[in-house]
Formats: structure tokens, C-alpha cells, sequence
């Protein structure tokens, strides 16, 4: 029962120290968001509003470091109270030898122990050893016995299946108890869910997780921190310019312009998901919370980074300028001066303020490229390869693993399956020639955040799980900053 406590009080000063952290995070990125403000504007002074906001941040982030510092010292208590009853466990299971039967002489002096004294009978005494499980990878390496004793038990009460499986499940917690998994700590997942993870260990090593199109692209962008406060964020976009000309005449009258701005409000989002899961399957399961969890973060980057491609009116595909690629017959050696004409667009867009540095396209439309062979190739390479190259691939490259390959013009490849495949005509994709120093992204740190909470559901024997964060984006700080390349060209490719 003490230890059961100890890990619920831990699992909870766990959670109080993150939680506290985050706060802490949170009120550091507030400040440097102020002070970046005013850098940023050229103001040497901050305004009464902004010391007071930092001024409030920096209480947030000692109060937090406070109750930072607190919590640590609680759970070391707690790790100490931990060992001591782990070594109370240690000694107890520990055996003490049994003095064998004493023969006596009839003399006073104390009896001898016999070297031929009786050993008890062998069920009489408890034995410590390493005896070989029920189900082991070189006994059962595909779970066949595991299956068929399963069935065996539903189907006919056998007794020989049932005491295996018995002795089974017994194993299972003397491992998880020692490993911590018993006690860890909206759709609803029951062991009914998790058929494939409540079976011996070593089946369950090589489970396949749910792929994900994770986050490629989002890994990227110009990344920062979110503000602690507020649903939007403003941004001022200089839209009239200032003028300048020749004078041509002294004391003519130079040329003048004042000055504009457009505000750019950018919508702060929310992306979250949850799992309520029975306690049998967290308590009786294998890793299901963890893998659950991990899945949670997936489906969240997965949702991140197709809402930065594919969001109306604001994502990369609506907000890009075309660059159309017509053909009913589409290679490679058509497709590289489209992409070469967006390069230009972005760099005529941006000039001093930033360059095309990234093609970003869906892995078929990569491979598609990698297929084509060619008697002709650019006039300009960037890249220390052989002059016949249309490109290369970077070592051990893989997915969402950040470049995929340079082009010979020195764009580097993402690969990012988050692109739609049913575009245009129904079958096209897109590639996006960006600036990532134009392409923004606010994040909180440390973000997505975990929550776990038992409470709500524990009527039910249910814990739910949430994972959540807020995000701010944009691709328009500059018109025609980000291009794409669309068009009948790129149909599905054929290999």
C-alpha cells in the first residue's frame, strides 16, 4: 500500500512540477516577446503598459520558480521515501537459512549439529529462484500457445489453459509492479482496444503504431515564441513606402511620401485531442498508456503541420502565387524551370529580406523526380556534385528526419506527405517554393501539453488523457513571399 501511495503522490509532483514550469515559460516568453516589441519598433523607452506587463510576468516567473524549487524538494522526499520502502521490500523477500535437526548426547554441554541432519521435505520450505515463464520467445516466439490457450480457456474452461494463463497474468504484475507500470500514471479505449498489447511482453515489442504525416514542414519555419496573453497577434506590414528621387535644381522641393501601415491580425489556434481509457487496460495493459500518448502527439503534429498547408484562406496552398504547370506529358526537365520560376518570384518579392532557401513536396512527387533520367542539365549548379546530376539525396535521409535532398540550384528538399493528392483535376499535388524566414510560426514552449486526470471519470474506472496546444501562423508579412507550383503537370506520377 506504501508504495502504491508513494508512486500516486509522485505521478502527482510530477505533474505540479510541469505545470509550474510551463508557467515559468510562459511568463520568460511574455517578456522577451515585450522587449522584442520595442527593439523591433526602435523605441529605446518601454511604455507604462509594457513595464507594467513585464513587471506582472516577472512575479508569474518568481512565484513559479518558487513553487519549482518547492516541488523538487518534495519529490526528492518522495524518491527517499521510495528507496527506503524498496529496501524494506529487498530485505524481506530475502531468505534466511533454516538450522538443520540437533542431536543431543545426555551431556550438559549445548547439543551439536549433525552433519547428517534431515533437510526438510522439499514442499515444506520457500524457494528462490529463476524459473523460466509460461510463454517465452524461445519456447512460444509467435504466441501460438498464448493464442491457443486463450481460446481454449473462453471456449472450454480448460484447466490446463486456465492455470497457465493464470500463472501468466501473476508474472506480469511481479514485473510491471517492479517496473513501474502498474501504478502510471473524446473517443474511450477498453482492453477491447488493446487486444494486441495485453499479451507477454516480448509480442508486443514490434506493435505498429498508426502512421502520421508528423510535421515536416511546420520543423522549418521561422519559429517563436507565443505571447502568454491574447487570441491574435498584430502585425504592422508597411504598405506605402517612403519616396526618394534626384533633386534637380538646388532648393527644389524633394520628393516626399508619408509613410502606411496595414495591420496583419493572425488568429491564434487551438489544436487538441483526448482519449478517455479504462483503468483495465492502462493497469492490466502493456504500454497501452504509452502508446496511446504517443499516438496523441502525433495526431497533434500531424494537424499542425497540414493546418499550415492546407488551412483555407490562410495556409501555404491558399495563400501561394501560382505557377502553373501545364502538360499531359510531365518529366522532370519540365518541372525544374517552374520551379526555378517560382525561385524568382519569391526572391523578386522578398529581395534583401530574405531568399527562396526550400522546395517542399509530397514524397511521391520526390521519388517521381529521383526516376527520371535525362541527356541535359542545368547551365548553374550550386551543389560540390558531379555537373550531370540533376540533384542529390542527403545521407541516411528519411522522413520528417529534415532534408530530404538539394536541388542544383541549392534548394533543399522537404518531403512532407501533408500535401494534398487530390487537387486541381483530382489527382494533382503541389510544391511550395518558400522563404522560411517568412515562414512564421508561434508556439508555446514545451508545447503540445499533457494532461491526465482521473476524477472526471472515475466512476467509470476511467482516466483521460488530453493533449493540447496553441499555435499562430503566417505566410503574408510580404505579398508573393511563397509560391507554388500547380497545374495538370503534376498528376499523380506514373513509375
Amino acid at each position: 500500500m506504501t508504495n502504491t501511495t508513494t508512486d500516486s503522490l509522485l505521478a502527482s509532483a510530477e505533474v505540479e512540477l510541469r505545470a509550474a514550469e510551463h508557467r515559468r515559460e510562459i511568463a520568460r516568453a511574455q517578456v522577451a516577446f515585450i522587449l522584442h516589441t520595442a527593439r523591433q519598433d526602435g523605441r529605446a523607452m518601454l511604455s507604462p503598459d509594457e513595464e507594467r506587463q513585464i513587471g506582472e510576468a516577472r512575479a508569474q516567473r518568481d512565484t513559479a520558480r518558487n513553487d519549482i524549487a518547492g516541488i523538487k524538494t518534495k519529490i526528492a522526499e518522495l524518491r527517499d521515501l521510495e528507496a527506503e520502502d524498496a529496501d524494506y521490500q529487498a530485505r524481506a523477500r530475502q531468505s534466511v537459512p533454516v538450522p538443520s535437526r540437533v542431536t543431543g548426547d545426555g551431556s550438559d554441554d549445548p547439543p551439536a549439529i549433525s552433519s547428517r541432519a534431515i533437510a526438510p521435505a522439499y514442499d515444506a520450505v520457500a524457494r528462490i529462484g529463476d524459473e523460466p515463464r509460461v510463454y517465452t520467445q524461445q519456447t512460444d516466439p509467435v504466441g501460438r500457445q498464448f493464442l491457443r490457450d486463450v481460446a481454449r480457456q473462453f471456449a472450454t474452461q480448460d484447466p490446463a489453459s486456465t492455470q497457465r494463463l493464470a500463472r501468466h497474468m501473476a508474472e506480469e504484475r511481479v514485473e510491471r509492479v517492479a517496473s513501474g507500470q502498474l501504478e502510471r500514471a473524446a473517443g474511450d479505449s477498453t482492453t477491447g482496444n488493446f487486444a494486441g498489447l495485453t499479451v507477454p511482453q516480448y509480442l508486443t515489442d514490434m506493435y505498429a503504431p498508426a502512421v502520421a504525416g508528423l510535421r515536416p514542414f511546420a520543423d522549418v519555419c521561422n519559429g517563436h515564441p507565443l505571447p502568454a496573453q491574447g487570441m491574435a497577434l498584430d502585425i504592422s506590414r508597411i504598405t506605402t513606402a517612403t519616396t526618394a528621387g534626384i533633386q534637380v535644381n538646388e532648393l527644389d522641393l524633394v520628393q516626399t511620401q508619408t509613410i502606411d501601415d496595414t495591420l496583419l491580425t493572425i488568429p491564434v489556434q487551438t489544436i487538441a485531442g483526448s482519449q478517455r481509457m479504462s483503468r483495465q487496460a492502462i493497469d492490466r495493459g502493456t504500454g497501452t498508456e504509452d502508446v496511446t500518448m504517443q499516438d496523441l502527439m502525433s495526431r497533434y503534429a500531424t494537424v499542425l503541420d497540414s493546418t499550415l498547408i492546407t488551412q483555407a484562406s490562410t495556409g501555404l496552398s491558399a495563400v501561394a502565387t501560382s505557377v502553373a504547370f501545364v502538360s499531359g506529358s510531365p518529366t522532370a526537365a519540365l518541372l525544374y524551370p517552374k520551379l526555378l520560376g517560382a525561385a524568382a518570384g519569391v526572391e523578386a518579392a522578398l529581395l534583401a529580406m530574405g531568399s527562396p532557401d526550400f522546395v517542399v513536396m509530397h514524397s511521391r512527387r520526390w521519388y517521381w523526380l529521383a526516376s527520371q533520367m535525362g541527356s541535359t542539365w542545368p547551365l548553374i549548379n550550386a551543389g560540390p556534385w558531379n555537373a550531370q546530376a540533376g540533384g542529390v539525396v542527403r545521407p541516411d535521409s528519411s522522413y520528417n528526419s529534415g532534408v530530404r535532398g538539394t536541388l542544383p540550384i541549392g534548394l533543399d528538399v522537404i518531403v512532407d506527405n501533408n500535401i494534398g493528392t487530390t487537387l486541381g483535376a483530382g489527382t494533382e499535388d503541389e510544391a511550395y517554393v518558400v522563404c522560411s524566414r517568412e515562414c512564421h510560426l508561434w508556439e508555446e514552449p514545451n508545447s503540445p501539453l499533457y494532461i491526465r486526470a482521473e476524477q472526471p471519470a472515475a466512476l467509470n474506472l476511467g482516466v483521460l488523457l488530453v493533449v493540447y496546444g496553441y499555435i499562430a501562423y503566417t505566410f503574408q508579412r510580404y505579398a508573393a513571399a511563397v509560391q507554388k507550383i500547380n497545374g495538370t503537370g503534376m498528376i499523380a506520377p506514373t513509375f
